[in-house]
């Protein structure tokens, strides 16, 4: 028991004189990234290119956003000279995206030309298309360049093998301005209007009208079949139902960057004729 008292009261004291608590854990100092080299640089860009298709501007936009990561930890971490260090290495970013051309490992004009081809197969217009390819830093002539279609080939001599319109269309590219037209009938396609609208939501406007008019109190039995005016007043709802879908179709195509006339002869067109140029567009791709 008096043992007990004693261990308890050596207890207190060390409590009280701050000998018992444990010792405090040394607080471990930010270690600095090492700084990224002129090989570690290149190698990120050779792994890079190797999974992703980009262009000059593009490679050197991935290490400098590289050489800002290191930037960001060694100023967290105390290291002095940072910001020059950084500076010294965006120099060494653009040299190495120049060598990667001189290796034929970028190439802008087949990038851009790779890129629009794909675009227009998702329906994107010449403008959306030409935006996106600037904002990778595509330079203004390897651009216009691209969105240029294949020049038509001049067509096979009488008795050559050729049969009528499709087996001369078929031989040759889309033009500039048949591939809009085909990047405006895949998104037709995709939002289904024009000659891919449904027979559901061709007549769902006109169906609209009708029961509208039967709500009217225009009964039928208060006229003669001559003198009523529901044909007359159908057929008008009909083409205004018309005339609204067309407006709206030309307001979606409008939006994605195609002219007026272009997207007016996508959503003029019939099935068999949009389906038609889609598979032109399917075969040269």
């Amino acid at each position: 028991m008096t043992r007990a008292r004693s261990l308890g009261t050596q207890a207190r004291s060390k409590a009280s004189s701050g000998r018992g608590e444990p010792a405090r854990a040394a607080a471990v100092p930010p270690v600095v990234p090492p700084v990224p080299d002129r090989a570690a640089l290149r190698e990120a860009a050779l792994a890079h290119l190797a999974r992703f298709g980009t262009t000059r501007h593009g490679l050197e936009q991935v290490l400098l956003r590289r050489v800002a990561r290191w930037r960001a930890r060694a100023t967290a971490a105390g290291a002095e000279g940072a910001e020059e260090q950084a500076q010294a290495l965006a120099a060494v970013c653009t040299e190495i995206a120049q060598e990667m051309v001189s290796l034929g490992a970028v190439d802008d004009a087949a990038f851009a030309h790779a890129r629009a081809r794909r675009l227009v197969r998702t329906g994107r217009s010449s403008r959306a298309i030409e935006a996106h390819l600037a904002a990778r830093g595509v330079a203004a002539p390897i651009r216009a360049q691209a969105m240029q279609g294949d020049e038509a080939q001049e067509p096979p001599e009488e008795g050559a093998g050729a049969q009528g319109y499709g087996q001369t269309e078929y031989n040759r590219g889309l033009s500039a301005t048949e591939r809009e037209l085909c990047a405006a009938l895949v998104l037709a396609r995709k939002r289904r209007l024009g000659p891919f609208a449904s027979a559901v939501q061709e007549s769902h406007a006109a169906d609209s009208m009708d029961d509208s008019i039967s709500s009217d109190g225009w009964g039928s039995e208060a006229w003669d079949e001559d003198e009523s005016p529901r044909p007359r007043r159908v057929a008008a709802g009909r083409r205004r139902a018309d005339a609204g879908g067309v407006h709206r179709a030309l307001g979606v195509l409008a939006r994605a960057g195609f002219a007026r006339d272009t997207a007016a002869r996508a959503l003029d067109m019939t099935r068999e004729e949009a389906d038609e140029w889609l598979e032109r567009l399917k075969a040269e791709s």
